[in-house]
């Protein structure tokens, strides 16, 4: 399957994927904080990268764009907790893939990642084809 890297301060959160994502069958990669999860991005280079909006060291926003000058086509998966809308159209002209609100039920996760994993690659500024709200509604842009 796929090789995935999970980018966020929360242990439980990093937890509660790998487990998940290891059950489907995916190699799954984790990283405590940003500059972590840059370092493990450029040396790997996952199928797809799920990555927290706030983390202390270095925000997603931080890291997205870094990971954009490594390969401004890789798949990332923003998970949000409180993100505003300015930072999420943010992270969209960043190229964002997607976006799943924290809470998000496994289902959500399986949804998101058969999305990214079965569309074709797009470059940075392209519009990702939906943001995956809270309780998985779609957010309309």
């Amino acid at each position: 399957m796929a090789t995935i890297l999970a980018v966020d301060d929360d242990e439980k959160i990093r937890e509660l994927l790998s487990t998940l994502l290891r059950r489907k069958g995916h190699h799954v990669l984790t990283a405590s904080h940003g500059q972590k999860g840059i370092e493990v991005f450029r040396r790997e280079r996952p199928h797809v990268t799920i990555l927290d909006f706030e983390m202390p060291d270095m925000d997603g926003l931080a890291v997205l764009r870094q990971i954009r000058e490594i390969d401004p086509s890789a798949p990332v998966i923003m998970l949000t907790g409180a993100g505003t809308e300015a930072r999420e159209q943010q992270a969209r002209e960043l190229g964002v893939t997607d976006f799943l609100a924290k809470g998000f039920s496994l289902h959500e996760v399986g949804a998101a990642l058969n999305q990214v994993l079965n569309q074709p690659v797009q470059g940075v500024g392209g519009s990702p084809s939906s943001q995956r709200l809270s309780g998985g509604a779609r957010k309309r842009t």
